[in-house]
């Protein structure tokens, strides 16, 4: 079986939604697990809630990333259908414009002129479609790259918190929550950032702020029904 090479569209596509998952699934796990601790010390209703949110959030992020990427998939054929309509009825259109992007870009309008004959020569819809709009014939985003990584990653990230409060005492069970909290939350901006090859550092601190924020207020509003 003959094995594709990822673009860098598609790997970021997979690393966005993998992000996003596991965002939701730390975060929203660790805010609905202290809330309802700071409500409750019942085990059971800690447990059952925190399994409830972790997997309806991974379900929701799951579906969400494939509707939203299919969307993305479906205006994508529609570009490149046009475009295709567009080279079949008005190729000298499609010539013109590859020629003043070329213009536009420094090159003299002779040879400008002659690229554009060249590449109307050979896959002509493809060049078009990439140049006009940086959409790459037959490689689309794939919804079901988006679907798994959303899904996995929300499971892998909403674990840790649901393991600290059931694992650890009940004294520790607060404390313990929010250092597996923002444990995971530093994995997984040092992991997006890695993979993505951005900044380490402002991406763990922008996880670490986003879910400290939110345990502090989940705990808060929790300890308002206690």
């Amino acid at each position: 079986m003959e094995y594709k090479k990822l673009t860098l569209s598609e790997k970021l596509n997979i690393i966005r939604a993998g992000v996003l998952g596991a965002n939701d699934g730390i975060i929203g796990g660790a805010g609905v697990i202290l809330g309802v601790t700071g409500a409750t010390t019942n085990n059971t209703v800690v447990f059952v809630a925190g399994i409830a949110e972790m997997l309806a959030v991974a379900f929701s992020m799951a579906s969400g990333e494939f509707v939203s990427v299919s969307s993305q998939k479906d205006t994508e054929k529609a570009v490149v259908a046009k475009a295709e309509t567009l080279l079949a009825t008005q190729p000298t259109i499609v010539h013109d414009e590859i020629a003043i992007y070329y213009e536009q870009r420094g090159a003299d309008p002779k040879l400008a002129a002659r690229v554009a004959d060249d590449l109307m020569t050979n896959d002509a819809l493809k060049h078009y479609v990439q140049i006009k709009y940086g959409i790459v014939v037959g490689k689309y985003l794939s919804p079901a790259h988006a679907l798994v990584s959303s899904f996995i990653a929300s499971i892998s990230g909403g674990i840790w918190p649901l393991l600290s409060v059931i694992l650890l005492p009940d004294n520790l069970k607060v404390i313990g929550t929010i250092l597996a909290t923002l444990w995971a939350l530093f994995l997984t901006g040092w992991l997006s950032a890695w993979a993505g090859r951005a900044p380490i550092i402002p991406a763990i601190l922008r996880n670490i702020f986003t879910g400290v924020l939110t345990m502090a207020f989940t705990y808060w509003l929790g300890t308002l029904f206690k």
